[in-house]
C-alpha cells in the first residue's frame, strides 16, 4: 500500500500541474515575495533601533497606505489569471493588451491616491494613535505616496510576467530591490556615509527606490526584442473596451475585497494600538513575524493563479484542480518550518526587534508578544491551504464569492475584537486567540467552495 501511494505521488509530480510544474513558477515568486518581506521587515527592525515610535508608525502608517492603494492593486492583479487565460488560449497578444490596461488604471490611481492622502492624519486622531507615532506616521505616509505610482507599475508587468510563466525575471527584479531597499535603509535610518540620519523618513526613501529599480528592471525587459515579437507588445498600447470590461469585472470583487479587508485590518491594528504602548509595541512585533510567515505564501499563490487560469484557457479543468492541490502540498512544507519557530523560539523572535537604547516599553511587551506569536502558530498550516485554495478560485474567475467570504470574514474580526478589547477587557493575547479561533471558522467555507467544483464552470474568456 505505502509503494502505491508513493508511486501515485511520484507520477503526480511529474504531471501537468503537479508539483514539479508549479515549483518552476512558485520558486522564484517565493524568493520574490520573501524579498518583499524582507525589505518591509528590514524597515521595522532598522527603525526599532531608533525608538518603538517609529517603528510603530511605519507599521500603522504602512497600512494606511495600503488601506489606500490595495483595491487598484487587486483589481490590477486579475491581470494576472486574465494574461494566463489568454495565454493557455493560445491568444499571446491579449496578454499584453491586458497589460496594457493594467498601466492605464495605475496612471489613474495615482493623483487620486495623492489626493485622499491628507485625510488620514485626522483618522489616526479619530482612532486614538498614541501621540508620539502621529507625527512620525504622516511623515512616512507622505513620502510613500508620492512614489506610489512605481509601486503600482512594478506590480502590474509583475503580474503580466507571472500571467505568462515567466516568474525569474520578477525575482531577480524583486531581489534588485530588496538589496537596494537594505543599503539605503542602512545609509538613510542612521545616518552613514556623510549622510544626516533620517529615520523613518530613510526608510520610506529607501522602500521608494527599491520600486523604482525594480519597474526600470521589468520595463527593460517587457520592451525587449524577445518580448514584443512573441506578445506583440508595441501594438498593445491602446485601450481594449473588451478586455478592460473583463478586468473590471472579474478584476473588481478582488480590488474591493482587497480595500475592505485592508480597511478592517487598518481599524485591528488601531483597535491593538489604542491599548497604550506596551500593547502597540508587542502588536507590531507580532504582525512583523506574521508577515514574514505569510508573504511566500503570496508566492505560491500567485504561481497557481497563473497555472490554474492558463489550463482554465485552455479547458481543461481537471489539470488546474491538480495545481490547485499542488500549491496545498508545496505551502504546508513550508509552513511546518513556520510553526516549530513560532512554537519554539518566540522569545528569540521577539528579542531580535530589541532597541539599542534600554527601554522599559519594549521589556514590558516581550511576554505580550511571545504569546501572540505562539497562538499564531495555530493558523500556519490551514493558511498554507486558503492561500492555494484562494489562487486557484481567482484563476478559475471565481472572484466574487471569495470576496464575499473574505470581506464577511474580515468585518466580523473588527467588532470581536473591539468587544474583546473595550467591552470584556480581555487581554491583547486572549483578544488576538479569539481572532485566530474566528478565522479557522471561516477557513471551512473556502474548502467547501473549491471542493463542490463550481469554479470549472467559470468562462472567463470566450
Amino acid at each position: 500500500m505505502p509503494l502505491k501511494f508513493l508511486k501515485k505521488t511520484y507520477s503526480g509530480y511529474h504531471k501537468p500541474g503537479g508539483q514539479k510544474e508549479l515549483l518552476e513558477l512558485a520558486l522564484p515568486m517565493i524568493i520574490a515575495t520573501a524579498c518583499d518581506g524582507i525589505m518591509t521587515f528590514t524597515d521595522r527592525l532598522f527603525l526599532a533601533k531608533v525608538g518603538s515610535e517609529q517603528m510603530n508608525a511605519s507599521l500603522a502608517g504602512g497600512v494606511a497606505l495600503q488601506m489606500l492603494t490595495f483595491f487598484f492593486i487587486g483589481l490590477i492583479g486579475y491581470t494576472t489569471a486574465l494574461s494566463a487565460q489568454y495565454m493557455g488560449a493560445g491568444e499571446k497578444h491579449n496578454s499584453s493588451r491586458t497589460t496594457f490596461q493594467g498601466i492605464i488604471i495605475t496612471l489613474i490611481a495615482w493623483p487620486l491616491i495623492i489626493l485622499i492622502k491628507p485625510y488620514l492624519s485626522s483618522l489616526f486622531g479619530l482612532l486614538n494613535t498614541p501621540e508620539s507615532q502621529i507625527a512620525y506616521q504622516i511623515e512616512y505616509i507622505s513620502v510613500l505616496a508620492w512614489g506610489v505610482v512605481f509601486a503600482l507599475l512594478r506590480h502590474t508587468l509583475s503580474c503580466y510576467f507571472v500571467g505568462i510563466g515567466r516568474t525569474k525575471i520578477v525575482m531577480q527584479a524583486t531581489v534588485a530591490a530588496m538589496v537596494t531597499n537594505v543599503v539605503l535603509d542602512y545609509v538613510l535610518i542612521f545616518g552613514k556615509f556623510g549622510f544626516q540620519p533620517m529615520g523613518i523618513t530613510g526608510a520610506a526613501l529607501a522602500t521608494v527606490s527599491g520600486s523604482v529599480v525594480a519597474t526600470i528592471m521589468l520595463c527593460i525587459t517587457y520592451l525587449g526584442h524577445k518580448n514584443n515579437i512573441e506578445f506583440s507588445v508595441r501594438k498593445s498600447f491602446r485601450f481594449s473596451a473588451e478586455i478592460m470590461k473583463k478586468l473590471l469585472y472579474f478584476g473588481s470583487p478582488a480590488g474591493l475585497e482587497m480595500f475592505l479587508n485592508f480597511i478592517a485590518f487598518f481599524f485591528m491594528v488601531a483597535l491593538f494600538q489604542a491599548q497604550g504602548d506596551v500593547a502597540s509595541t508587542a502588536t507590531t512585533i507580532m504582525f512583523n513575524w506574521d508577515l514574514v510567515s505569510f508573504i511566500p505564501l503570496i508566492g505560491i499563490e500567485t504561481s497557481v493563479t497563473s497555472l490554474v487560469g492558463r489550463y482554465m484557457g485552455a479547458g481543461r479543468p481537471q489539470v488546474a484542480h491538480r495545481a490547485a492541490l499542488s500549491g496545498i502540498k508545496t505551502g504546508i512544507i513550508y509552513s511546518v518550518v513556520i510553526l516549530m519557530l513560532f512554537m519554539f523560539i518566540p522569545k528569540t523572535l521577539v528579542l531580535v526587534f530589541q532597541p539599542d537604547v534600554p527601554s522599559d516599553i519594549f521589556n514590558s511587551a516581550v511576554p505580550t508578544a511571545v504569546s501572540m506569536i505562539r497562538i499564531a502558530s495555530l493558523y500556519v498550516l490551514l493558511e498554507a491551504v486558503m492561500i492555494a485554495l484562494v489562487g486557484a478560485l481567482r484563476g478559475a474567475g471565481d472572484t466574487h464569492y471569495t470576496m464575499l467570504v473574505s470581506i464577511i470574514t474580515h468585518w466580523t474580526f473588527v467588532p470581536v475584537l473591539y468587544l474583546c478589547l473595550n467591552v470584556f477587557n480581555m487581554s491583547v493575547p486572549f483578544s488576538w486567540f479569539m481572532l485566530v479561533l474566528f478565522f479557522l471558522i471561516f477557513s471551512v467555507v473556502l474548502v467547501l467552495r473549491f471542493r463542490s467544483g463550481k469554479w470549472k464552470k467559470i468562462k472567463v474568456i470566450s
